[in-house]
């Protein structure tokens, strides 16, 4: 029997073994802990955080939903500042529901294109 967290690297090993950022179209890729959600784009030609973002930065008391939604927006922001328009969405093995969700339609609403 295999626990959240190893069946959860277990699916991010095999949607990263499909996918990779480019240096036009980055990974845009999330991690969720238990209190803070962190997002940054990657380039996987080498090896680069391009731009970042997280809750830790915002520092303003609000349910995780609300806080994932702004650093959705956060790091569209910080991605049209650095010209990308498009990027590879990356869940990290986590389900497409709840705060990641909330923090990618943020990023979309934001500007960017996944």
């Amino acid at each position: 029997m295999t626990t959240k967290e190893e069946r959860r690297i277990k699916i991010k090993r095999s949607i990263r073994g499909k996918m990779s950022g480019t240096p036009e179209r980055p990974r845009l890729s999330v991690f969720r802990s238990n209190k803070q959600i962190y997002a940054q784009l990657v380039d996987d030609t080498t090896g680069r955080t391009l731009a970042a973002a997280s809750s830790l930065k915002i520092g303003e008391k609000a349910p995780k939903k609300e806080l994932a939604a702004k650093v959705g927006e956060q790091i569209a922001k910080s991605a049209l500042e650095a010209g990308i328009q498009a990027v590879v969405f990356d869940r990290n093995g986590y389900l497409y529901h709840g705060r990641v969700k909330e923090l990618a339609d943020a990023a979309r609403k934001g500007g960017l294109k996944f």
